[in-house]
Parts: C-alpha cells; structure tokens; sequence
C-alpha cells in the first residue's frame, strides 16, 4: 500500500487522550522509552544540550524544562548527564496526562534534581514560567501547525539561552522500517499503531525552515539524524 507523506497528517494518535491512565499508558510508555533508548534518539536531544551549554559559565546554575516529558526519561538520561558532567542543574517535566507524571515522579524517586508538573501548555500558567532551556522531544508533532507556532513563539518567549526540537521526519521509508522494527521487537497495539501515526504527523526539513522563517528565527541550526529524526536547536542568546 502507498503511504502518503506529501502533507502532515490530522489522523489522532491514542495517547492524546489525555484522561488515559493504567496498565496499557504505563507499558506503552516503557515501550517508547526503551525505543528511544535503542535507537539513540535520546542522543539527539543529549547532544544539543550540550552545545547550548557551552556557554554557560561555570558553576551557573541552569533551568531545563522537558515539554511532554512522557515518563520522564529523557530527564534522568539528562539528570545522569549533567551529574556526570559536573552542571548544575534544576530539571521539570511537564506533561498533559496526570497519570503519566506522577509516574514519571515515581520512576525519578532517586533524582530530586527533577520535578513534574501535570499541565496543558496552552493555558495561562506554562505562559508563566521562565526557564534557561526549554525542550521538545517527539511532542511538537503531536499538534497542528497553528498550535505549533503559538508553542514556538512561546517557548522562545520562556527561554533565555534556547530551545531544542527532537522530533520525527515524515517519510515512506521511516514509516516501512517502524512497521518491520515494531514487528521484530514485540511491540504492543497501541505503542505499534501510535508510532506509524507520529511518523505521519512528524515533518519535512522544507517546513521546519520555513517555520523558522515565519517565526523570525535567526539563529538555530537543522540537522538530520538517525533514526529519521530532526534535530533542531534555537539559539536566543
């Protein structure tokens, strides 16, 4: 069957039902992270971190905040970094599903670096806080394009040194390689279906840029890595 990847698409995925908890979130969630943890996406984001704190100063304490934080791993790979790498750092995790950040509070019991909040992003209080660096791993697609440039021009308003997307580029070959690897690997119905829907909601490089441009984004850098995502870092210092 052809798959069609000229346009994003509207198809929802389960896990945008927010009021979802239980047995099934909780192993998708693990399904996801273990994924993540396999295929070296959690890198993505490691790396642009990285980059953004090479000029910090020494010593200087540094607010990251993880939109759509899931069960909070990538925030105790980040955690397990910064410790290792000697920053200091003040670490929240935001997610929409209450179910989902209390057990990512309990996965992150031996990190008290890390805190987590259950919040809709586009209401009133996330426009409130302020953070150093703001992050967006494999969450950005979850949303329409109107959504995504309130959020974008947000997290650049709430951010002082940066923003990084870690997200998926929509293609035929990425969508045909996540059917053979969930098949392989095991994969639950819902972490299997969810996952080829994200990568026909993810992006093209065009659309990045020209979001960048909509945007008034002068500085930040695109790049393409494995496996079939984007890395896109913004620089507001």
């Amino acid at each position: 069957m052809f798959v069609k990847t000229s346009q994003r698409t509207l198809a929802p995925e389960i896990m945008d039902d927010l009021r979802m908890e239980g047995e099934t979130l909780r192993s998708t969630l693990e399904q996801i992270a273990q994924v993540n943890q396999l295929l070296g996406g959690n890198n993505v984001t490691l790396e642009a971190i990285s980059m953004l704190m090479e000029n910090v100063p020494s010593g200087k304490e540094v607010t990251i905040a993880d939109v759509g934080c899931g069960n909070g791993d990538m925030l105790r790979a980040l955690a397990r970094k910064a410790r290792k790498r000697g920053w200091r750092v003040k670490l929240t995790g935001i997610d929409a599903n209450e179910y989902t950040a209390g057990y990512a509070a309990v996965l992150s019991s031996q990190y008290p670096e890390i805190t987590y909040y259950c919040m809709d992003i586009l209401d009133g209080r996330f426009r409130e806080m302020h953070f150093d660096i703001v992050l967006c791993t494999l969450t950005l697609h979850h949303f329409e394009d109107r959504q995504i440039m309130k959020l974008m021009s947000l997290f650049r308003r709430n951010s002082t040194i940066g923003i990084v997307i870690n997200d998926l580029h929509r293609c035929a070959l990425a969508y045909r390689l996540f059917q053979v690897f969930s098949l392989l690997t095991g994969m639950g119905k819902m972490a299997k279906e969810d996952g080829l829907v994200s990568i026909l909601r993810g992006f093209k490089r065009k659309e990045i840029e020209e979001l960048s441009q909509k945007l008034n984004f002068n500085q930040y850098t695109l790049k393409w890595k494995w496996a079939f995502r984007y890395q896109w870092i913004i620089t507001n210092v």
